[in-house]
C-alpha cells in the first residue's frame, strides 16, 4: 500500500467543498467563532466519507483477487496509462465553475447542520476522483478488514484537518484572520480546482501503470 499516495489523495480531498470552503464560510461569519459547530459539521462529513470507503472497500473484498489480476495485465496497464496521461493534459483545458454558497445554519438545532453536512458530502462523492481513487488503492491491496477500517479512519482525518487548522488559527488570532480567510474562500469559489484534481489523479494513474510496465524505477 501506498500510504504516501493516499496521503495526497487525503489532502487534495481536503479542499473539496464540504471539507474546506463551507467550515471557512463559517469561520468568516459575523460573531464569535462556534467551534462547536464547525466540528460538528466536519465530524459529519467525515464519518459520511469514512462509511462509504469502508462499505465500498470490504463490499468489494470477494473481487480483489480477479481486480488486481486485471489490473496488473499489461493491456490493462497500457490502458491505465493512456487514460492517466489523458486525465493530465485534459486538465489544463478544464474551466472552474463557481458553486451557489449556502448560508451555513449557525443557530438552533445541530439538525439542519447535519442536513447540510450530509448533502454537501452526497453531492460530491460521486465526483471527488482522489476519494474514489483511494478506495481503489485501498480495495486492491493485500489488507484485511481492520486494517481497511484504520486506513479509511486515517485517510477521512487528513482530509478535515487543514479545515481544523484553521479553526485553532481563527480562535487564536481572533479577527485578524478574518481577511486572508475571506479572500481565501472567495479564492476557493473561483478557482479552477477540479482542474487540479483531474491533473494530479491523472498523474498518479499513469504513474502507477507506467511503474506496473517498468517503464520507471
Amino acid at each position: 500500500m501506498d500510504l504516501a499516495s493516499l496521503a495526497v489523495l487525503a489532502l487534495i480531498d481536503s479542499t473539496s467543498f464540504g471539507t474546506l470552503l463551507i467550515p471557512i464560510w463559517f469561520l468568516i461569519q459575523p460573531g464569535p467563532v462556534r467551534a462547536g459547530r464547525v466540528l460538528f459539521f466536519l465530524g459529519t462529513v467525515a464519518l459520511f466519507y469514512f462509511g462509504i470507503g469502508v462499505a465500498a472497500a470490504l463490499g468489494a473484498d470477494r473481487f480483489v483477487p480477479q481486480l488486481t489480476r486485471l489490473l496488473d495485465s499489461r493491456p490493462v496497464l497500457w490502458v491505465l496509462l493512456a487514460i492517466g496521461v489523458g486525465m493530465f493534459f485534459y486538465s489544463f483545458r478544464m474551466d472552474g465553475r463557481k458553486k451557489p454558497l449556502p448560508t451555513p445554519p449557525l443557530e438552533g438545532s445541530l439538525l439542519p447542520l447535519a442536513g447540510l453536512a450530509l448533502a454537501a458530502a452526497a453531492a460530491e462523492v460521486t465526483t471527488m476522483l482522489p476519494y474514489i481513487a483511494a478506495i481503489g488503492l485501498i480495495t486492491t491491496s493485500s489488507m484485511n478488514a481492520a486494517q481497511i477500517t484504520l486506513t479509511m479512519a486515517g485517510y477521512c482525518l487528513v482530509m478535515i484537518i487543514p479545515a481544523i487548522a484553521l479553526l485553532g488559527l481563527r480562535l487564536a488570532t481572533g479577527k485578524r484572520l478574518l481577511p486572508v480567510l475571506t479572500r481565501f474562500s472567495e479564492w476557493l469559489a473561483r478557482s479552477d480546482m477540479m482542474g487540479w484534481v483531474v491533473g494530479i489523479v491523472g498523474f498518479l494513474l499513469a504513474r502507477y501503470a507506467a511503474a506496473g510496465l517498468h517503464l520507471i524505477g
